[in-house]
């Protein structure tokens, strides 16, 4: 009989056809996600235009949102954890496809921002789930470029929303993008059959049969049987990671780099939310009409994506923590220089560098933190860094509503969102790498 060390054997495999799939499963997923978050910035001008409310109230319904993601990856995280990552990413995308879908419905701001909450539900638990499973099954090699290009898609969502609502608004009404967010519920079959369960939670239930179907299609070469011997983590180690998953962030060292990573996700998604949200309307404030102001949103996301994929693969090759710091650095200076309305042609050029910078930036972001901690803890310290960091997110899109009432100068606009860059760069810059992975460490010493 074989023992098995299963992290060690994933961490060896070189990327196939089983890699190609799970990622292809969750670049869709988050494809949607992106686009069911983006979108509200594309039809903010005509909710306010059609409603009859200010910034400040539209800016709510992107907090109202972010407020129910913020929930949902605080909750939906450690419940992975325990329950599988599989059922609990199906049933949130559900959730976020089924409330967008029926907001489009909505004939009044309340009734709106209300399943503009529950849609954000589902976006916030699916994240973490997300960025989990592609860690659990990534080659160690290839791990922050596979989370990188999965959530790049994110980006890609943005995209998609603001060429879509460039088309559709014109000819059918803010509603009609809305109700594109019910696409997922066609591929629900696709995704269930496709998506494999998280290793973890199969050896955690006993599962074994399910396990070795799994494992074989992660090494075709691997020849695995009922009879093998499998191990995740050392018993006396699995022992101490049990219990209320959340506590197990601030253990082993890990303290100090938790409160770091909330910081900095705060600080990002601040940035991310805020452009996201309200880039149209402060570019239609310095003069640009609706058209060429949505048209920013597409290089910001279309720079976010390519600061993601690139982002990913410096970082899997020189070490997250200095590529990230770096590109916040950059983020800071583009957002300053765009303050101070540029030529069209350097300003599409700083737009897709501050998107390749800040929204990018998080994407990497996540990856780092996703390897940060034990597989066993994993989804509770992704989802519980993007909750928390939602709190930025929520008071993004009010904060900047104010200042556009307040009709302040371009310049303080746009610090809003540069100063944040190095605050974010800062906490990264004083993350402990050498407490990552104790336990991992200990299991080492224990088995040798």
């Amino acid at each position: 009989m074989r023992t098995i060390q299963v992290p060690e054997m994933v961490d060896r495999q070189k990327f196939n056809r089983f890699h190609l799939q799970i990622l292809l499963c969750c670049i869709f997923i988050i494809i949607c996600d992106g686009y069911d978050m983006f979108m509200l910035g594309t039809i903010l001008p005509s909710l306010m235009a059609e409603w009859r409310i200010s910034a400040v109230e539209a800016g709510l319904f992107s907090s109202y949102a972010l407020f129910g993601m913020m929930i949902g990856a605080l909750v939906f995280g450690p419940l992975a954890d325990k329950f599988g990552r599989k059922n609990v990413i199906l049933i949130c995308t559900v959730i976020f496809s089924v409330f967008t879908f029926t907001s489009g419905f909505a004939n009044e701001p309340t009734s709106f921002g209300t399943q503009r909450f529950a849609a954000g539900l589902g976006l916030g638990g699916v994240m973490p789930n997300l960025i989990a499973i592609i860690t659990e099954y990534a080659p160690k090699k290839l791990r922050s470029t596979l989370v990188a290009i999965m959530f790049s898609g994110h980006a890609l969502g943005g995209v998609v929303a603001s060429m879509g609502a460039m088309y559709l608004i014109p000819n059918y009404g803010w509603r009609a993008v809305v109700w594109l967010g019910a696409l997922p519920l066609i591929f629900m079959p696709i995704l269930y059959k496709l998506l494999p369960e998280s290793i973890n939670y199969l050896m955690s239930k006993n599962k074994k049969s399910k396990l070795v179907d799994v494992l074989n299609r992660v090494n075709v070469n691997g020849q695995y049987t009922m009879n093998d011997n499998y191990v995740l983590l050392h018993e006396q180690l699995k022992s101490e990671m049990k219990g209320f998953p959340v506590k197990q962030l601030f253990k082993n060292g890990r303290t100090l780099s938790t409160l770091l990573f909330w910081i900095a996700f705060f600080m990002c998604l601040f940035v991310m939310y805020g452009l996201s949200t309200w880039l149209p309307k402060i570019m239609g404030g310095a003069g640009y009409e609706l058209g060429s102001s949505l048209t920013f949103l597409v290089v910001l996301n279309l720079g976010a994506v390519f600061g993601a994929i690139v982002g990913g693969k410096l970082a899997d090759r020189y070490g997250s923590k200095r590529i990230l710091v770096t590109f916040l650095v950059i983020g800071f200076i583009s957002l300053t220089m765009l303050s101070f309305k540029p030529s069209m042609i350097m300003l599409y050029i700083l737009i897709a560098i501050a998107g390749g910078t800040t929204t990018g930036t998080q994407i990497v972001t996540n990856a780092y933190v996703s390897q940060y901690y034990p597989n066993e803890i994993r989804s509770t310290g992704v989802g519980w860094a993007l909750g928390i960091g939602r709190i930025g997110g929520i008071l993004a899109p009010t904060f900047c509503g104010i200042l556009l009432d307040m009709k302040l100068s371009l310049q303080v606009n746009f610090l809003a969102f540069a100063i944040p860059c190095i605050i974010a760069a800062a906490a990264i810059w004083f993350i402990q790498d050498n407490f990552s992975n104790m336990t991992v460490i200990k299991e080492k010493k224990k088995l040798i």
